[in-house]
């Protein structure tokens, strides 16, 4: 039997999933606490442990999101254009954004990136022949600051050089790339994207002590969100040889994050409507840092409102107290939940981090009425139309009722009506948490990695 090794190094646990490849599926799974401190190779070894016969896979590939994942400041120009393809840019490559800032840095910002350590900082600004005052004068303040983090270029090519000299003066590590906007309003993200991803695998894994694992594996590690997009590429585009599903959406709520990705045009058919700011990637992913069912519980509860949870805790019958010991012992468990209103408030607020994190990523659609009737603005991704919706992720695998939770991201269930929210798609399962070791298997075996996720994501709803 020959078979590949999918190693997921995430930040709570370790996964290993043993695929054999010419039956596309899944052996065997392993999981082990993923080991940040004593080394992310100890955990590995005991989850490895678990699986036989692994050392003569095939393939040996990895991804991880382990000590924090990719961490990622995004430096623009204007907040919805250049700034946010910025973003885009970085979170299509799978990082974490811990920041955006547009505009002129201040004095607070630079000792706001100071202290937030990222991993690396993509400096953008102004269209190709655009302004260049912006990215010149921020270049010029970053290279003031101590930084040892790798700085991307990716703006006004017409100051790209400058920009490039200003910092590598001062020992700057520097990389230049296209503009990720070279015109109003149009993205090329694609460039600085697989930049990151570069010097994710030469730099940071280094710096993240995942170089460790590299005697386990074959060479390839990515950012894990890279891989699930990846996966989820190409589970609706498929291959030359074989149909994919068609448009969908991913939900992922984690114990930091959410995570939403959806693969589609999101454009209405309607002549009626009329589009309005920034295009919107055929790939798409948003990460939700305040909609955590662990570390980010504050803001998870902050974004739910008191209409929603009072209602909650009425039909449990829980009083406010016993909702804010439930509540603290949450956050400080990492194991799954499985008994008694512990693990309902777990579903409850599950379902309401998809909702809200779905409700950010999109799209909507305002009327406007005018002499000649009614017409319509729409503002982001139309997702009303796609044909799956697919959930993944430890509290949605292990509850009793995932499409409860999943149901979340339905247009039924969202508060504002403009939202441009799935309809009526069919509620799929991951439930082997395949999509992460898929989009490591589609970089070597595309074909093999879409008949893996068609032979093992399931339809629940």
């Amino acid at each position: 039997m020959e078979t590949a090794l999918l190693i997921d190094i995430g930040s709570t646990y370790t996964k290993v999933s043993l695929v054999d490849l010419r039956e596309a599926r899944l052996v065997e799974r392993a999981q082990y606490h993923t080991t940040v401190a004593e080394g992310i190779d100890i955990g590995l070894s005991k989850a490895l442990a678990q699986v036989a016969g692994w050392e003569k896979a095939r393939y040996k590939l990895a991804c991880s999101s382990a000590a924090g994942g990719l961490k990622i400041i995004a430096i623009g120009f204007v907040p919805g254009m250049t700034a946010e393809a910025a973003r885009r840019a970085a979170l299509g490559a799978g990082s974490r954004v811990l920041k955006t800032y547009s505009y002129e840095l201040t004095e607070d910002d630079l000792a706001s990136i100071l202290e937030e350590n990222p991993d690396l900082i993509l400096l953008t600004g102004g269209t190709d022949g655009g302004n260049k005052e912006n990215i010149i004068s921020n270049a010029r303040k970053l290279a003031g600051l101590p930084l040892r983090q790798p700085v991307i270029i990716a703006g006004n090519r017409n100051a790209s050089a400058e920009v490039e000299d200003i910092l590598s003066r001062t020992g700057k590590e520097v990389y230049v790339t296209e503009n990720v906007m070279p015109e109003l309003d149009k993205l090329n993200i694609e460039p600085a994207r697989k930049l990151i991803r570069k010097i994710f695998l030469e730099k940071i894994v280094e710096a993240k002590g995942l170089s460790t694992v590299n005697k386990y594996i074959d060479g390839i590690i990515m950012p894990t969100p890279s891989a699930v997009l990846k996966a989820a590429s190409l589970l609706a585009d498929g291959t030359d040889e074989e149909a994919g599903l068609g448009e969908l959406m991913v939900v992922d709520p984690g114990g930091a994050t959410t995570d939403v990705y959806s693969i589609a045009e999101g454009r209405a058919d309607s002549r009626k409507v009329y589009y309005q700011g920034l295009e919107e990637p055929y790939q798409k992913r948003t990460v939700e840092g305040d909609l955590g069912l662990r570390h980010s519980l504050p803001g998870l509860l902050e974004a739910i409102t008191m209409e929603f949870l009072t209602g909650q805790l009425r039909e449990m019958d829980i009083g406010k107290e016993d909702f804010q010991a439930l509540i603290d012992k949450l956050a400080g468990e990492t194991e799954i939940l499985t008994t008694g209103k512990e693990k309902e408030i777990e579903r409850f607020l599950a379902y309401h981090a998809v909702r809200i994190a779905v409700e950010r990523h999109v799209g909507r659609l305002r009327t406007i009425y005018t002499p000649s009737g009614s017409t319509y603005i729409q503002e982001g991704k139309d997702l009303r139309k796609i044909k799956y919706l697919i959930g993944t992720g430890g509290v949605i695998v292990h509850n009793q009722e995932p499409a409860s939770i999943i149901a979340g991201a339905l247009h039924e269930n969202q508060a504002n009506p403009e939202l441009l929210a799935p309809l009526y798609p069919e509620i799929l399962l991951d439930q082997e948490y395949i999509l992460a070791a898929a989009g490591l298997l589609s970089e070597v075996e595309p074909e093999i990695s879409l008949r893996l996720m068609k032979n093992s994501i399931k339809r629940i709803k």
